[in-house]
């Protein structure tokens, strides 16, 4: 373990150092803070490396081993109808336990939030019963993800202009690092026993259906409540005057968000325990080894959201606000585009994501090309982020263009790097994204005088979408590279056998 998690730590430094050091650069030139927001920060950036080494240590443990086992014991089981009741459940309890998701509902105005928070958590149990009829019946994710997407824009011109940001930021929000890691295996398990020349493709894109419900389910009730103000409310650096309140604000976070993550980790820790007593049955020293592992993703997951809410929130609220108010402001779009880069790399479930690519092609996507692919896909999405605050620019002017792109795009990739690019836009969307990034826009918006609902939410959306072509653009250049005809490329097989398992209905 020692050494495992000393990997984990040096993997953790390495990609939140470069935010670290953007900061500090910008404190010590154009945008001078305060020192207890610097020490909080500071302090914040060991807590976010502890946590990372710990979460990504415990997926490795016990958050993928669970995934991967449920998901082939259901397709063993051919009991269809048993098996979409148990992802459905899957899906709304984990969804409903997501913090993320009570933090989205608080910015929907007239909206009462446990009515967001269950209609969100359906739409996730929702798709993920279609992600699993979608593996069986080897559905190509290209028609599913063309028709959906095709509805969402449908439903977002009878939705009121100042839902559609929320809307599109619930997508990434609701897909956390809590959830995805769970999903992911889960697929994968899935794919592995049914088996065949497509259980490479068909191991990915959960993550990118479940992300789809959300997005729906805010539509919908915003047809149903009149628009009101935004209820959100800045965080507060004036408040951190002193050392004193930085070790205090750290103190509070603690209790809050280990019960935040307690609550969220416990369904699924329930469902498993469930299942191996009544079906899974595996050796004591396994399930041992599962409790340690989610003891690990347990304490990874505090410290690292109490990092980013209580040391990262503030200081990009800060930040925007400094930079927003200098005479060249037009700075903020490379600016933007710089720390976009750095930033995807310090969400946890990136580096899950880019381990199970590797693991599952084989080798022919490597972790290397999948980060830098979607480093670029964030930073363009930042930048333009900037601009259109900036500029006063409509979020579908950005959106629906990069979706037509991205969905044309499937039709000319391999399937996996569709599958792949897809739940890249949850995952990439993901804690650091909600906080810092937002908070970050959300500082421009404040200080240019902007709409906080319609200028600055969006960002999310933005930040899912852009690897959703960055990603296949690299899937296309494969293609190319090894000559292959356009759109029927494989990549190296898994190993697995061809079978036809039937389920039951």
């Amino acid at each position: 373990m020692n050494r495992n998690f000393v990997i984990k730590v040096k993997e953790a430094l390495a990609s939140v150092l470069p935010i670290t050091v953007i900061v500090l650069i910008l404190h010590f030139s154009i945008a001078p803070l305060s020192f207890p927001l610097i020490v909080l920060f500071l302090l914040s950036a060991a807590l976010l490396i502890l946590g990372m080494g710990l979460f990504t240590l415990g997926a490795d443990i016990a958050m993928i081993p669970m995934g991967q086992s449920l998901g082939s014991f259901l397709f063993r089981s051919r009991k269809l109808v048993l098996v979409l009741i148990v992802c459905f459940l899957m899906g709304l309890l984990v969804t409903i336990a997501e913090p993320d998701l009570t933090v989205l509902a608080q910015q929907v105005p007239t909206v009462p939030n446990h009515i967001l928070i269950l209609s969100v958590a359906v739409g996730v149990g929702f798709f993920l019963a279609v992600s699993f009829l979608r593996i069986i019946f080897r559905i190509k994710l290209a028609y599913m993800l063309l028709g959906f997407y095709l509805l969402i824009f449908i439903f977002s011109f009878f939705a009121p202009p100042e839902y559609l940001p929320v809307a599109f930021d619930s997508g990434g929000v609701t897909t956390g690092p809590i959830t995805v890691p769970f999903i992911m295996a889960f697929g994968i398990g899935l794919a592995a026993v049914r088996g065949g020349k497509s259980a490479q493709e068909d191991s990915f894109g959960l993550v990118a259906l479940c992300s789809i419900g959300p997005i729906l389910a805010v539509l919908v009730l915003s047809m149903f409540y009149e628009t009101g103000a935004s209820s959100y409310a800045p965080s507060s650096v004036s408040e951190i005057s002193s050392l004193s309140v930085v070790f205090s604000l750290m103190l509070r976070g603690f209790p809050h968000f280990g019960k935040d993550v307690l609550i969220a980790l416990s369904p699924i820790l329930l469902v498993f325990a469930l299942f191996q007593l009544f079906f899974l049955r595996q050796p004591r020293n396994q399930f041992l080894k599962v409790i340690v592992g989610m003891v690990y993703t347990y304490i990874g997951l505090v410290l690292f959201l109490t990092a980013v809410n209580v040391g990262f929130m503030p200081i990009g609220d800060a930040l925007g606000h400094a930079l927003a108010r200098l005479d060249y402001n037009w700075i903020l779009v490379p600016l933007g585009m710089v720390i976009g880069f750095f930033v995807v790399a310090a969400e946890p479930a990136v580096h899950v994501l880019k381990k199970e690519v590797e693991e599952v092609s084989a080798g022919a996507i490597s972790q290397w090309s999948m980060l830098i692919a979607l480093c670029i896909g964030v930073s363009l999405s930042i930048g333009l982020s900037m601009l259109r605050v900036l500029a006063g620019i409509n979020l579908l002017v950005f959106l629906i263009p990069g979706y037509i792109l991205s969905l044309t795009l499937t039709f000319f990739v391999p399937r996996m790097f569709t599958a792949i690019a897809f739940d890249s836009g949850g995952v990439a969307s993901g804690p650091m994204t909600a906080t810092f990034i937002l908070s970050f826009v959300i500082g421009v918006t404040d200080a240019l005088g902007g709409n906080l609902l319609s200028d600055a939410f969006g960002v999310v959306a933005m930040v899912a979408m852009t690897p959703l072509v960055t990603l296949q653009l690299l899937g296309l250049f494969a293609v190319i590279k090894t000559g292959k005809e356009e759109g029927g490329g494989e990549l190296p097989p898994t190993g697995d056998v061809e079978r036809e398992d039937i389920i039951d209905l």
